[in-house]
């Protein structure tokens, strides 16, 4: 199976997982209100956990671009629909490290929306505290997936920061941008270029994802090993 193959089983599989999601929150819309919350909370901690990065001139592009476009409380429905529409396109006019930033992202995207399925369904009723999330973040378990959540959110960095050292990348995105947009496929193409230019100022971006891998994987292991207050750090 060639790599291309690959890739477009994969996208399948994904697809069928998003469209479950979707069914799940159209028959149930108290359940959708409280993803929605929670996703707002997870926002807010974001944020606080990396104030120090945003607060860099070098870095807060890079933060910017993971807080809003890969795990942040916004609907990538659009973009990630127009992936499966572009991508025999896309196969053919990217090189595949880029098609594969945009494929890793749908798998954040979709791991972390059945995540937060199982932290709604466990949260109890009223305003989300440090003390409910933690209480349903360990509820709902999951460890393993837990950590593949924060390896994907660090491939996708490293595979922007190979990007950024391939010119051949940011001529063909740029060459992209009209044709991309006149075809309906904008808000795909400018994902991809919003991480291209968060990377391309980072420079050197192994003590910035090492940071997010270090930072996230302590409270997810603080959290599931019931430390009575995990946000401390």
């Amino acid at each position: 199976m060639s790599a291309a193959q690959q890739d477009a089983g994969e996208l399948s599989r994904l697809i069928e997982r998003t469209a479950a999601l979707q069914r799940i929150e159209s028959g149930d819309r108290a359940l959708a209100e409280r993803v929605r919350e929670l996703r707002a909370w997870q926002a807010a901690r974001l944020a606080k956990t990396y104030a120090d990065l945003a607060a860099e001139a070098r870095q807060a592009p890079a933060i910017t671009f993971f807080l809003t476009d890969l795990y942040g409380p916004q609907d990538f429905s659009r973009r990630d629909g127009q992936l499966v529409r572009a991508g025999p396109l896309l196969e053919r006019t990217l090189p595949r490290g880029a098609l594969r930033v945009l494929v890793d992202a749908i798998e954040l995207y979709v791991l972390s929306a059945e995540l937060d399925h199982a932290v709604g369904k466990a949260l109890p009723a009223g305003p989300i505290s440090p003390q409910s999330y933690a209480c349903a973040y360990r509820a709902a378990g999951r460890p393993a997936d837990r950590q593949r959540q924060i390896e994907l959110i660090v491939r996708i960095g490293e595979r922007l920061a190979q990007a950024v050292g391939q010119p051949l990348i940011g001529l063909a995105l740029r060459a992209t941008h009209v044709p991309a947009h006149v075809a309906g496929f904008g808000a795909l193409q400018d994902f991809l270029e919003r991480g291209f230019e968060a990377f391309r100022r980072l420079g050197d971006a192994r003590t910035f994802l090492d940071t997010i891998r270090t930072r996230e994987s302590a409270l997810s292991d603080a959290i599931f090993r019931g430390d009575p207050n995990p946000f401390a750090a």
